[in-house]
This record gives structure tokens, sequence and C-alpha cells, in this order.
């Protein structure tokens, strides 16, 4: 009996809620770190070629982590607006000044993806060092994650979902419905890799970018939302043999005009720097030969390792702030875990 009443509410919330993604989603994050490959100089390029599925598959782990790995969801974003006015200007870049400025409690609390990327960037850099290759994919894999996120607006903001001003799921419009509905259109021609002089301030360049392009972000689709009567906004979709409610697609056309190609304009520069990163860790490391490395695979500790994680991710008990998840069961309201429960 509780089992068909759940079965039933669980239906309803899918029905009511819009159709939700990761960050960038699945699809998109996937996609870009794929590209990104292809913008690797020849002494990088056959050894990410040959391990591409790895790259690609592999890009979404850092949002699955979010719920088996207490402290991983900051690193995904920076709420840059907490700091008050202008601080977008005014943060201090690298971690030590700011954890003397403002503790790192608090950055921990407000996120801290782009001195999470430097890090990042030095782990690979040891990586490529040691000829590494399971750490090498898995260090690339991630940094085109969180290099992606921090070219993301919504996740340069307290107001990440439109909550504070009643836009609740714009997070996933912009990044996962547009991406998906229309990215096969996009110029994904990015050019060659190049030497990254400052990495650190180059996450700060990508947050600020991102960050003033948060405007356009939020006040389109309040417009659009004035011109479009709740039944043309929205449309329904079915998916994996489930009707979900979606952006329309005339809503997302409209949208999509009106931001005059920033999504694919931040979806390049994601490709373009993830790239530039690989390459900038690649050289800081004295550019190991890696054709040996390209000759081989991951080990089969790294493959366990993989499959551990799979488990881990399905039963984290760790819940990161509501961004528009395709899990269900972080969105579950109170009542219908309860219902769940009994």
């Amino acid at each position: 009996m509780h089992t068909a009443r759940f079965t039933v509410y669980l239906m309803l919330l899918l029905l009511l809620y819009p159709q939700q993604g990761f960050s960038w989603g699945f699809f998109a994050h996937q996609r870009i770190n794929r590209l990104a490959v292809f913008s690797l100089p020849p002494e990088m390029v056959g050894l990410y070629k040959k391990h591409i599925r790895y790259i690609t598959e592999n890009a979404v782990n850092p949002d699955r982590r979010r719920y088996a790995v207490a402290g991983e969801a900051p690193r995904h974003y920076i709420d840059i607006d907490r700091y008050g006015d202008s601080a977008i200007y005014k943060m201090p870049r690298f971690w030590q000044q700011a954890v003397a400025r403002y503790s790192e409690d608090t950055l921990q609390a407000f996120g801290i993806v782009p001195w999470h990327i430097n890090t990042m960037k030095y782990q690979l850099t040891q990586a490529f060092k040691e000829k590494n290759l399971d750490r090498i994919l898995r260090l690339s894999a991630d940094m085109g994650h969180y290099v992606a996120d921090a070219c993301v607006p919504l996740h340069t903001t307290h107001n990440y979902n439109g909550q504070l001003t009643g836009q609740r799921g714009i997070h996933a419009f912009w990044e996962t419905r547009l991406p998906e509905m229309l990215s096969d259109n996009y110029d994904f021609f990015v050019g060659q890799a190049y030497y990254i002089e400052h990495p650190q301030l180059k996450a700060w360049e990508l947050v600020t970018s991102a960050h003033l392009a948060l405007d356009s972000v939020l006040t389109f689709e309040r417009e659009l939302t004035a011109q479009f009567p709740e039944d043309q906004k929205y449309s329904f979709e079915v998916r994996n043999n489930i009707t979900t409610r979606v952006y329309s697609r005339a809503f997302t056309l409209a949208y999509h005009n009106r931001l005059n190609g920033q999504v694919e304009r931040q979806m390049r520069l994601a490709i373009h720097t993830i790239a530039s990163f690989w390459y900038t860790a690649w050289v800081d490391a004295g550019q190991p030969d890696l054709r040996a490395l390209a000759k081989g695979d991951i080990s089969e500790a790294e493959r366990q390792r993989l499959k551990m994680e799979e488990k881990e991710y399905e039963t984290g008990p760790h819940v990161p702030r509501e961004e528009g998840e395709t899990s269900a069961a972080p969105l579950f309201p109170a009542w219908l875990r309860a219902i769940r429960s009994e």
C-alpha cells in the first residue's frame, strides 16, 4: 500500500517539476570534455584520443560525487555576491590572501571553484611528471568539469536557481535545456590549446566573465515569462517512458535568441580553456613523452575504483544545494520522504 502511494506521489512530482539537470547537464559536460581533446597539440592528442571515452564518460563524476563526498559541492561554484558590492573585482585571487581576509570556513560555505581549478592544475602537473596514466585521466576529466562550471553565470551567485527572484528552474534551463536542444548547431571549432601564464588568474577570469553575464541570464528570462502564458512557457515530453514538464521549444528558442549566443560562447570558452589547462599542466611537467602511455590502458585498480565510486554515488548521504538535479531523491520534499520511509 505504501509503495503504491509513493509511486503515485512520485509520478505527480515528476509531472510538476520542470526537466532538471546537473550543472551544464550530463550531456553538455560530456560534450565539452570530449571536444576539448581535439584542441590539444600532436604531442598530447594521441594519449587523450586513445582514452577519449574515459575523458567523456567521467566528465560527470564530480557532480555525482556531490552526493557521496562531504565538501565536494563548494568546488563547483562561488557565490561571489555574498561578499558585497563589486566583490568580483575586490576578491583576493589567491587562496592564502582570501583565507586571511574571510576564513576558510567562509570560503567553503560560499564556494571555491576558482581556487579548486588551480589546485587541480598543480595535481595534474604532478601526474604528468610521474607519468601516472590513471591520475592523468582522472584529473583531466575532473578538471574539465570544474572549468566548465566556472563558465556558468548561475555558478557565480547566491541566486543560483532563480529562487530569490521567482525564477526557480532557470539553472537547468540555461545549462541543460538549451544545450540539449540547440548545441548541434553551435560552432565548436575553437582552435588549438594555448599556454596559460597564470592559471589562478585565468580561473578568476572565467568566473568574472560568467558573473558579468548573469544579469542577462535573469533579466531576459523574466521579460519573456511576462510575455508567455504558462501553458506556452512549458510543455510536456516523454523521456525514458516518463512524461516530464519542460520549457517549451518556443520559449527556449525565444530565450536563446535574446541571449544572442551566450550559451554557445560559454561552451566554446569552456572547451578551449579546458584543453589549455591540460596543455599547461603538461608543459609545466617538462613536456614528458606520452607515446608509451598512449599505448597503455587504465589499471585494474582504477577500474575497481570507478565501480566503487558508482556504488557510493547511488547511496551517498550528502545532499548538495538544490540546483535542479536529475536524481529525484534530493528533490523530494519532506512530506514525500516521510511517505517513502513508512
